[in-house]
């Protein structure tokens, strides 16, 4: 007999936020109690994350800082998860962005339940991976 569990609260969809990546995981990407591994989840953000500060950054970047990271529900394989992102600070050579993430349960088509957060830091990066500086043109045209 299995145990159901309660229903999670329902989130709306984040407004002023732009979508940057939706994917679907898979049973490969399950740990040992079959949800969808934290690691995996977190390399989903980190590339999400990279979306817009790509656009003012303009060339090779890194993820220096993982601010904050908030796992607020698990996973499950054949969730649609969808991958929000905004901008929250631009420095001299980083960008920092703010990822919600939302999963569309597979059973559950057009509720949406918020899983994950995270707040991360990218540094502009020269060829020889140092920190340069932003370009002021490069802000203009991201916004």
């Amino acid at each position: 007999m299995s145990q159901e569990s309660p229903p999670r609260p329902e989130s709306a969809l984040p407004e002023g936020r732009e979508l940057v990546l939706k994917v679907i995981p898979m049973p490969a990407d399950t740990n040992g109690n079959g949800d969808i591994f934290g690691g995996w989840v977190m390399a989903q953000v980190d590339l999400a994350g990279s979306v817009l500060p790509a656009r003012y950054v303009r060339g090779r970047m890194a993820t220096v800082a993982v601010n904050q990271f908030i796992f607020k529900q698990p996973v499950r394989v054949g969730d649609i998860l969808s991958f929000y992102a905004h901008v929250t600070r631009i420095g001299n050579t980083s960008i920092t962005v703010q990822v919600e993430v939302f999963a569309e349960r597979f059973r559950a088509q057009g509720q949406y339940v918020k899983v994950t957060e995270a707040s991360l830091t990218y540094v502009a990066i020269d060829d020889e991976g140092r920190p340069r500086p932003i370009s002021r043109e490069g802000l203009a045209a991201g916004t």
